[in-house]
C-alpha cells in the first residue's frame, strides 16, 4: 500500500462530496440486508478504525505523480464489465460520484481487469480512497475510485481480474463514494463542471448511469 502522508478531504487530490468532519468520528450506518448473489462477503472482525479525522490532504502534485507513474496503456476493446457494487443495500445521493452503503465485509469487485494505481489513506474524515485503471472494454484507460468506508484494499501496483476484490466495506465510516477520477488526481466532476457541496454533477450522473447499465439498479440521479 502506498503510504501518502497526512491525506484528507478538502483542497486535496480528489475533493469529496461532503465537507470534512473536524473533531468528530463518523459513525457507521446500520447494515440491514445480507448479500444474496456472487461472492459472499467476509465477516469483519472487530471495528476498523476510521483514522485521523483532522488529517490534511497530500500535495496534489504528489498524487498526480503517483498516478502518472502507475498508469499503463490500455486498449479499448469490446469486453464487458460486471457490476462492481453487487452488495449495495442502500443507494444514496449523486454528487461527484454516487454514494451507497453495504453490509459490513461486503466486497467491491473489479468490473473487469484493472490495475490498482494508488491509495490515499486519509482522503475524507480519516478514511481511504483507492484509484484503479480499467484495462479493457469501452472505457479502457479511464480511472475510477471508491472511497471512505472501505478496508482490506488491494495494494497499489496489483493487477486484478474481473470479479476479484478491490476492497471491502468497513465496520465504521460514512458509507462509500464510487466515481470517475482523472490522471491529475482530482475527480472528474472537479476537473470538468466543478463541484460544490451537495451538488449533482454530470460526472456523478455518468457513473450512476454506468452502474445501471451493468444491472446495479442504482436508481435515477
Amino acid at each position: 500500500m502506498i503510504a501518502l502522508v497526512l491525506a484528507g478531504c478538502g483542497a486535496s487530490a480528489a475533493t469529496h462530496g461532503r465537507d470534512p468532519v473536524v473533531g468528530a468520528t463518523p459513525h457507521a450506518r446500520p447494515q440491514l440486508v445480507n448479500p444474496t448473489a456472487g461472492e459472499q462477503p467476509a465477516v469483519a472482525q472487530g471495528a476498523d478504525p476510521v483514522g485521523d479525522v483532522n488529517a490534511h490532504a497530500p500535495p496534489l502534485s504528489e498524487v498526480r505523480q503517483l498516478l502518472k507513474q502507475a498508469l499503463v496503456y490500455a486498449k479499448v476493446t469490446n469486453a464487458t464489465y460486471i457490476d462492481p457494487l453487487q452488495y449495495v443495500n442502500h443507494w444514496e445521493r449523486t454528487d461527484q460520484g454516487v454514494d451507497a452503503t453495504m453490509p459490513i465485509g461486503a466486497p467491491i469487485l473489479a468490473p473487469g481487469p484493472i490495475k490498482i494505481l494508488a491509495i490515499i489513506p486519509n482522503w475524507y474524515a480519516g478514511q481511504p480512497l483507492v484509484y484503479w485503471e480499467l484495462l479493457n472494454g469501452p472505457d479502457a484507460g479511464k480511472i475510477q475510485y471508491v472511497a471512505e468506508e472501505i478496508t482490506s484494499i488491494a495494494p497499489p501496483g496489483s493487477y486484478l481480474q474481473q470479479g476479484q476484490v478491490i476492497a471491502r466495506y468497513a465496520a465504521q465510516g460514512t458509507g462509500i463514494e464510487f466515481g470517475w477520477s482523472t490522471i491529475n488526481g482530482v475527480t472528474l466532476a472537479q476537473s470538468t463542471s466543478g463541484y460544490t457541496e451537495g451538488a449533482v454533477t454530470p460526472a456523478g450522473r455518468s457513473i450512476r448511469a454506468w452502474l445501471n447499465a451493468l444491472g446495479a439498479n442504482a436508481g435515477p440521479s
